[in-house]
């Protein structure tokens, strides 16, 4: 008896193995939002990483370590981040800063695991007001794909950026 049940869930864990090493190679989420705010203002809060703990969830009003590297915005921008938890530990870059419409930030996770996402930033003005989508891409990293047989991921993530966002549009609407 012992011996099926042991070959039972052998069974389940190969397939949940297997049907994970399935799932696409790269991720992809996304969010917009609309901020009552023009887009210059809304761009120096987010490509300056000095402003980010002014709205990036892990960054707002937490103990995370950071080292930042010159020049302090823009283009080649550098950020190095430690802390506990989910929020571990890497190391980001800015490889592209168009004002006031589009900002490009790679980011490097060492912690909790390994991997490279794209974070690209686009502002659309419309009228007084400035569309914000915040576009995440990368590695779909063998451990995430097991997690999203069990959790909905653009869920999951997409609670950060709307957080995210959100924060950005409290930020950006304060006179």
């Amino acid at each position: 008896m012992i011996q099926r049940v042991v070959a039972v869930i052998g069974i389940v864990i190969v397939a949940v193995l297997l049907i994970a090493a399935g799932k696409p190679n790269v991720f992809r989420i996304q969010r917009s939002i609309d901020i009552d705010a023009p887009p210059e203002k809304v761009f120096a809060l987010i490509d300056d990483y000095h402003n980010w703990d002014k709205w990036e969830p892990r960054d707002k009003g937490s103990t995370v370590k950071k080292t930042y590297s010159a020049p302090a915005s823009g283009k080649d921008a550098e950020m190095e981040w430690e802390g506990s938890g989910s929020t571990g530990s890497g190391h980001m870059v800015t490889t592209e800063s168009v004002p006031p419409r589009r900002i490009v930030v790679d980011a490097y996770w060492r912690r909790p695991f390994v991997a490279h996402n794209e974070n690209v930033f686009t502002l659309e003005q419309e009228g007084a007001s400035t569309k914000v989508t915040w576009t995440m891409q990368g590695t779909n990293v063998y451990m995430m794909k097991v997690m999203s047989l069990f959790m909905n991921m653009d869920r999951f993530m997409g609670q950060h950026f709307e957080s995210g966002l959100s924060n950005l549009k409290s930020a950006a609407e304060k006179p």
